[in-house]
């Protein structure tokens, strides 16, 4: 019987072992890598919305177009038709176009931001961005932050007109910062559907148009200088309908202003309106458009 001779083992230097297969699917990312990913997508945005900001100081007329029509409104209407205009239910007519005047910092941030991101795709640089190692979001997010910060500065200065030509709020701080809360909202949602309309129109000529004719038309087509009791039959259904006037009478209930409520939907529950048809549909709308994107 025989036995199989045994083979002594070299001890001589031969290659170094094969490191050990990773046993997670390819594509996986560890659970240290996914929890740095909030954090990494924080700092991104920030950076970006600094950007957006240092611009502001070498062109500060973009703060300029977003303040100079709602000053307009509280200084030249406000003033100079408070004896004209008869408010619903009676009051004074400065109190009841506060609120609207503050609406319209939102209105005037549509054009400035669309033509921003309009002139960044014709630049390029949204593509140098999408290129980079980023988050895709952030590129958004990041503008709209900054956007947002030029809002706030101007939403300060029409607080400071309004009290000068006689607005006032009669139910204390906490219902103050709710409808300033509220006006935020509207204002980062209508900076939103500037993004939108610079993606998909890509043309700062016919966004400033556009951007004008929206300001004016959603705010003349609303109970934002009048009650809409006053308007035509068949342009009614557009007015109680429009989110503008969702939010100025739900600032005026929490300021204690004259309100034009009406018996409608919308008047009943604005909250459906404002959340519905402005922050669903126009945030994931504009986050869809930009995934879509591809270069012209």
């Amino acid at each position: 019987m025989s036995t199989a001779s045994t083979i002594p083992a070299s001890t001589s230097p031969g290659p170094a072992d094969p490191e050990p297969a990773d046993p997670r699917p390819a594509g996986r990312m560890s659970t240290e890598d996914r929890k740095s990913v909030p954090f990494t997508a924080a700092v991104e945005t920030l950076a970006l919305a600094g950007r957006r900001l240092v611009h502001l100081r070498k062109a500060p007329g973009r703060l300029l177009a977003v303040t100079l029509n709602s000053l307009i409104t509280m200084l030249a209407i406000g003033y100079v038709f408070k004896d004209a205009v008869i408010v619903p239910g009676g009051g004074s007519y400065p109190e009841f176009l506060l609120p609207a005047a503050l609406m319209q910092v939102g209105l005037a941030s549509i054009a400035p931001t669309a033509i921003a991101v309009a002139m960044d795709l014709k630049g390029g640089l949204t593509d140098r961005f999408r290129s980079l190692p980023i988050t895709r979001p952030s590129v958004l997010i990041g503008h709209t932050i900054g956007d947002l910060v030029v809002g706030l500065i101007a939403l300060v200065l029409v607080v400071g007109a309004g009290v000068l030509v006689g607005g006032r709020v009669h139910t204390g701080f906490l219902p103050l910062l709710a409808g300033l809360g509220l006006l935020v909202v509207f204002l980062y949602v209508m900076i939103w559907v500037g993004v939108l309309l610079g993606l998909t129109m890509r043309n700062p000529e016919s966004i400033d148009g556009i951007g004008a004719v929206m300001t004016l038309g959603l705010s003349f087509l609303s109970n934002a200088f009048m009650s809409i009791d006053r308007l035509p039959s068949w342009l009614r259904p557009i007015a109680e309908w429009n989110p503008v006037s969702s939010v100025t009478n739900a600032v005026r209930q929490l300021w204690g202003n004259p309100v034009a409520v009406g018996t409608d939907f919308p008047s009943r529950h604005p909250g459906v309106v404002i959340a519905v048809s402005l922050t669903v549909v126009f945030v994931l709308a504009t986050l869809f458009s930009f995934r879509r994107y591809r270069v012209a």
